[in-house]
């Protein structure tokens, strides 16, 4: 089937069965990895430019392994290295990158919205890195991955998001995403860290952590971005890990075969206990396996590709 934009923005903007072609091909190039020689031609001759304004290890490496593994060539941009220093503004940034005859932007930036103004204003595919607090969903589908490996079906499915759910455009993906494939999504946090309008999402909102997570099949802690927080949310980090932090003791409340996901970097005892992180629970670094076969899959379906056509 391929998908129908150019672009991946958003999963919003994705249909159900968008996403499932996706999270099936990303099961065929997962098996890539595997393998002694862990590259395919699918991608031989196109160029793809890892565009990141923002700091980043698992998502940009990701990418990177990702476009070789398909053979495409790569490029990574360091802003601070290039002529934006030089006041040169961000569609003329990207409209010399396009002029080279890239195929693929891959771009992350720290204001809302930034990615979709590229991609407007682009002939290349766009793939959203992460903009501002507004989306990310090659990490959200990522995470979809992960779920769907082990628990196989999303319906019914009780999953619950906790910690900085304002700032997190990791959660907006992953509700986006879960909704959609028929999970039940609860979301947990500091009053301060939960906007009003995510209820009207279809999402239940809670504030203890002990209720949120009782009975969940899966516990997917976000990071705590104090980079993006104007104030003081919380009293301290130490209150904060008192309250909403998910350790052995409290995990005892949920399913006994929940997974624990955090889509990193992690604050180890601040919103995750050494010990429920490195936990016979934890799916986090499958995580970040299945981020190379997901990217790969969403590479190769942009690029025109068929699912069925990837195994050689």
């Amino acid at each position: 089937m391929g998908l129908k934009s150019k672009d991946l923005l958003t999963l919003h903007a994705l249909s159900v069965e968008e996403i499932i072609e996706i999270l099936d091909t990303a099961k065929s190039f997962k098996e890539v990895g595997q393998r002694p020689i862990k590259k395919v031609p699918a991608l031989r001759g196109k160029t793809v430019v890892n565009l990141f304004f923002e700091p980043s290890t698992r998502t940009r490496t990701s990418f990177e392994l990702a476009a070789k593994r398909l053979s495409a060539d790569v490029v990574n941009f360091t802003a601070s290295a290039s002529s934006l220093v030089k006041g040169e503004c961000l569609l003329d940034t990207v409209s010399n990158i396009e002029a080279m005859n890239v195929h693929t932007i891959i771009m992350r930036h720290s204001c809302s919205g930034a990615v979709g103004l590229v991609a407007k204003n682009s002939k290349a595919s766009v793939i959203n890195a992460g903009d501002g607090t507004h989306a990310h969903p090659t990490q959200g589908l990522l995470d979809l991955y992960t779920i769907r490996e082990y628990k196989k079906s999303f319906t019914d499915l009780i999953v619950t998001l906790v910690g900085d759910i304002t700032h997190s455009r990791v959660a907006r993906s992953n509700i986006r995403g879960l909704l959609k494939l028929g999970a039940k999504v609860r979301i947990v946090g500091p009053a301060t860290l939960i906007p009003k309008s995510f209820a009207k999402l279809g999402v239940e909102v809670y504030y203890r952590l002990e209720e949120a997570i009782a009975g969940a099949d899966v516990i997917n802690i976000l990071r705590i971005q104090l980079e993006r927080q104007d104030g003081h949310c919380f009293p301290s980090a130490r209150e904060y890990a008192h309250l909403y932090g998910v350790n052995a003791r409290r995990l005892k409340l949920a399913k006994p075969d929940v997974l624990i996901m955090h889509p990193g970097p992690m604050n180890r005892g601040i919103e995750i206990s050494p010990r429920v992180a490195d936990g016979p629970n934890a799916v986090i670094l499958d995580q970040v396996t299945n981020g190379v076969a997901v990217r790969m899959a969403v590479l190769y379906l942009l690029s025109g590709g068929e699912s069925d056509e990837n195994s050689d």
